[in-house]
Formats: C-alpha cells, structure tokens, sequence
C-alpha cells in the first residue's frame, strides 16, 4: 500500500508480528506437535495478513499487512487472531495470547523441523530451548537507514514504557515469577539481546555486524535480537520489546503511546534537531527492570531518562506528536 502522510509531514508505516500459542482446548497445555492443518488453513485464509512458523511447534506467528496509522494496525491484529482462532478451533486445538505459558514444560516441546531452527538448537542447546516464550514485534518503517539507526539510538529511553505497558508473562513453569514481564529475563540469557549500544549512522550500525561475521557470531543482522533493532528484512525499526497481550486493549495502548515518542523522535531526525543527548546505554537499565518487575500499576513510574517522562517529550519544533485519537484506549 503507499503510505499517507500524517499532519507532521512525517512518513511513518506500521506492521506488527505478534507470536501466540497453540494449546490442547481442555487441558489449555501447549501443544507440542499441533496439526499442520492450522497453518495451511490460516495460510488460506489470507486476508492481508500472514502466518508462519516459529521456533517451537507450539506455536505461531502473525504479520499485519503495512497500516500508516495505529487504527490500521489494529484492525489487522484482530483480523490476524481471528483467522488463527478459527483455524485452530476446526483442527482441534485453541489459542492462547500470552507471553509465557503459566505451567508448560520446555522439555515436552518440539522445535519446528526447519534448518535455522535446527541450527539454532544445536547453537544455543538448553538456552534457547528454555524459550516457551511469545512477543510481539512492531516496525515502523521512515526514512533512510541512517535516519532509522539514529531514531533507534533516541528511542532507547522509552522502552521501560513499552514493557510497562504490555507485561503480560508473570507466571512458567507451574510458578510466579515476581516480575510483571518475565519473559525478558528469559531470553536474555540468549547473546547478543537486551538494549543495543548508542549508534549514529548506517555505516557504524554495519561495522558492528561486520565484526560480528568475523567472529564467526552471526551470519547476518536476523541474529542481531535487541530490545529494538534495525530490520534486517525490512526497510524499518523493529521494537521487539513488548509482550504479547491476552486482552487487544493493552496492545494498542502500547502501540498508541509509542507513537508519540516515536514521531517526535523522526521529527527531530527530519529537523536536524536530535533533541537531548542520547542517554549512555545503560541508563535506561534500571527503570526496564523495575517495570518488568512491577509493571505500569498505578504509583509506578515509568520515567526513563531525564527531562520528562516516556511519551511526553515534544521535539523542539514542534507542539504535536500525540497518539491518533482512535487509539486512546486505556484498559
């Protein structure tokens, strides 16, 4: 689709991946090797959106077609869950949006049998097979890849608001984790994750990489699995920090309040305005893990960085940058 321009005359288009779990209807357990018929019929169903495969049998993910507004993206998420719903319930099976099943065994599941998966396996052995874990991925594609790298090193501080907002995986393996989003602590134990380093054009962004290939690490920027990342298969930012939600609400609540930020973020890019200095990369570390730990409950704060708190800061040159207003829902 050609994307619009908002009234900033800032180009942004939005998808988002959103991973889920198959599980057996009356036990609500995963299941570890789910009838393949659920994926050829989410594939014909269509739509718009896609369906493909993850890591583990259990379960799937789905990719909105490209939307230019957070209303976009929302109809496309409720259309992708509901063509995997449908196809699920006709072979048996139910779908749960969570992102950390409360009481299934990572020993009992089944990678699916594909060759970057099978390498991954015997890569990463017990630590990525401990990942019974799902998320959800947004891109938001603008400018050029130099733009996009330093919008990203900018965004940085607000990613404890994304976690706030979408923790959704307090419970595994039988127990209560204590954290609000427990998922992260999870896949942290993978290298190469948590919050990227301050990068400033495209050329830095391809020398780490470079160095990266050279050590043998990675074969490409997929293995790249930071919080929030340049796409490696699409002309975007990927945000990978947030869970996946049970409920739509808290989704779109996320989304919408990540706009902002991410607005005023390209407009300053656009301006030639970079606004305040990018925060050292640690910085943002402990508000992540307290509203990891504790969520966006009331009294909690969110503040990530000096100067104000996460989707409120304005660029210099301009007053405008909230949410579309069909997308101010709150739970």
């Amino acid at each position: 689709m050609s994307p619009s321009r908002n009234g900033d005359d800032v180009t942004i288009t939005l998808g988002v991946e959103e991973e889920l779990f198959l599980v057996d209807p009356d036990s609500r357990d995963l299941l570890s090797d789910p009838d393949p018929g659920i994926f050829e019929a989410c594939i014909a169903a269509g739509g718009g959106q896609q369906v493909v495969r993850e890591f583990l049998r259990s379960q799937i993910e789905t990719n909105t077609a490209v939307h230019d507004s957070v209303a976009g993206v929302r109809e496309g998420l409720t259309a992708a869950r509901r063509i995997v719903v449908n196809a699920a319930r006709a072979h048996g099976a139910a779908v749960i949006a969570t992102s950390a099943h409360p009481f299934a065994a990572w020993e009992a599941q089944l990678p699916t049998p594909k060759d970057r998966y099978r390498q991954f396996a015997s890569t990463y052995q017990e630590t990525v097979r401990r990942l019974v874990i799902c998320g959800m991925h947004v891109h938001a594609g603008f400018g050029d890849f130099d733009t996009r790298v330093r919008v990203m090193t900018a965004l940085r501080r607000y990613l404890p608001l994304f976690i706030g907002l979408s923790a959704s995986s307090p419970f595994g393996e039988g127990r209560e984790s204590g954290f609000k989003c427990n998922r992260l602590n999870l896949f942290e134990a993978m290298p190469r994750t948590s919050i990227p380093g301050p990068l400033h054009s495209h050329a830095e962004y391809e020398a780490l990489l470079g160095e990266y290939r050279r050590m043998a690490f990675i074969k490409d920027g997929s293995e790249i699995w930071w919080d929030i990342r340049p796409s490696h298969k699409f002309p975007t930012v990927e945000l990978r920090i947030c869970d996946t939600c049970p409920r739509p609400a808290p989704t779109w609540e996320a989304k919408a309040a990540g706009w902002s930020p991410l607005r005023c973020a390209t407009l300053s890019e656009a301006g030639g305005d970079a606004g305040a200095p990018s925060p050292a990369a640690q910085a943002p570390r402990p508000a992540m893990w307290r509203s990891g730990r504790a969520g966006a409950g009331p009294g909690r704060a969110l503040q990530a960085a000096p100067g104000g708190r996460p989707g409120r800061r304005q660029p210099r040159s301009s007053g405008r940058g909230s949410p579309d207003s069909a997308s101010r829902r709150r739970r």
